[in-house]
């Protein structure tokens, strides 16, 4: 077994002659405040077996029937199981070719991380490590769908350091079973998958350790004595997150010896791939008196037209004004924009919500007639550094691409 976080499990895949198209679906912490895009995708599927039956979009999460919603995920499940819809790969990696809607080739391995080496606290020392700050708060009502769930499907990608791109190179996919290849709905691109054998997997393992090596990480990084990070969320942090608190109430229980959810189905992708953006998430806020906010965040944040290091563009009824902010309160734009808001949200109430793409956010401000914040990227070359350095990011702080190229749900997993 690999002597990394990151190893083998047993993973289910639809049977052949599924409708993988229909099957497919986009992770559940997209699109949420589009629901006409949930209604598409619900029209997509229609009746036929779907990951959509067995996951809860965020849009419903605070939905007055979002308890029974979670009772018909579980029955799903249960279903799908009783049904044999899944082929059972045991002690299986995959590995995963998804063209993006862009046309750009992403390369991922599907396995599992050991949750006894994740922790996603500010200031954490662990080899898998959130990059941006986790909200407790939005663990409750995630924990709701996993108790009591049969199966896990994942949308977290986690990333590694790999410049030279020694793990992905392991993988010979002529000499692996393929086992699926379809086109993803509304816009998503497309998506391979290929079963590694024995032998890859072990290469894959060495290629993994060696990047671990505690010595080969203190000079790449130019810091000794550092506890090595090989593994960084990239997305899917609460989800992970909460995975990890669901595996911490089973040991508190004692029950945890020998319990499949000490593992998490997830995907490995290497931060040098191309195909890997690094896009700033903007902000919508509404349900606000947007005067009186923007008065409030000039004052706050000493916003004015003269340049400063850090700044954001504010969208408000289809116009743009760009402020550079001179009282920061974080070494990021979005840091500085991101602690004023939860402090007057929190005093005067609205709605916030984050908003992949620029057109996105300034459409939706329009719509709900509220104020949108378009915020500067961040270059990926810096996320290790910063969070080896610093901790964990402001949250939301970046993206990797457009919300069409996220993971979708494919592969699961047996947790009970």
């Amino acid at each position: 077994m690999n002597s990394t976080a990151f190893h083998s499990g047993d993973i289910l895949i639809p049977k052949k002659g599924t409708d993988m198209e229909k099957w497919a679906v986009i992770a559940c912490d997209q699109y949420t405040s589009e629901p006409e895009y949930w209604d598409k995708v619900c029209q997509t599927v229609g009746d036929a077996p779907s990951a959509l039956s067995l996951i809860l979009p965020e849009l419903y999460l605070e939905d007055s029937d979002v308890s029974e919603r979670i009772s018909n995920i579980h029955s799903a499940m249960e279903s799908y199981l009783s049904q044999g819809i899944f082929e059972e790969y045991k002690d299986a990696m995959i590995y995963v070719e998804r063209v993006q809607s862009n046309g750009i080739l992403r390369k991922g391995i599907i396995g599992t991380i050991d949750l006894e080496e994740y922790d996603f606290t500010k200031g954490s020392t662990s080899q898998v490590r959130a990059t941006e700050a986790t909200v407790v708060e939005r663990i409750p009502p995630r924990l709701k769908v996993r108790q009591g769930a049969p199966l896990e499907l994942p949308h977290i990608m986690i990333l590694i350091d790999d410049p030279e791109d020694k793990v992905m190179c392991c993988i010979d996919k002529d000499s692996a079973q393929k086992l699926y290849d379809t086109s993803l709905m509304c816009g998503g691109g497309s998506i391979s998958g290929y079963l590694l054998g024995k032998e890859t997997q072990e290469k894959i393992d060495k290629a993994l350790a060696a990047l671990a090596d505690p010595e080969k990480f203190a000079e790449k990084y130019g810091l000794a004595n550092t506890p090595v990070l090989l593994y960084a969320m990239g997305d899917g942090n609460h989800s992970l997150a909460t995975a990890k608190e669901y595996y911490e109430n089973l040991k508190k229980q004692g029950d945890a010896e020998g319990h499949p959810a000490r593992y998490a189905l997830a995907e490995i992708v290497n931060l040098h791939s191309d195909a890997l953006k690094f896009e700033a998430i903007h902000r919508l806020v509404y349900d606000v008196d947007c005067d009186d906010l923007l008065a409030k965040m000039t004052d706050a944040l000493g916003l004015s037209d003269s340049e400063a290091e850090q700044y954001v563009i504010i969208t408000r009824d289809g116009n743009e004004e760009k402020k550079f902010i001179h009282n920061t309160s974080s070494n990021l734009s979005v840091g500085s924009l991101q602690n004023f808001l939860d402090g007057y949200i929190k005093t005067n109430g609205g709605k916030i919500d984050y908003i992949h793409g620029t057109d996105n956010v300034k459409a939706l401000a329009k719509k709900h007639s509220g104020l949108g914040f378009i915020l500067p990227d961040m270059d990926k070359s810096q996320l290790f550094p910063t969070v080896i350095k610093d901790g964990a990011l402001p949250r939301k702080t970046f993206s990797m691409g457009h919300a069409d190229d996220k993971r979708f749900y494919i592969e699961a997993r047996k947790i009970k």
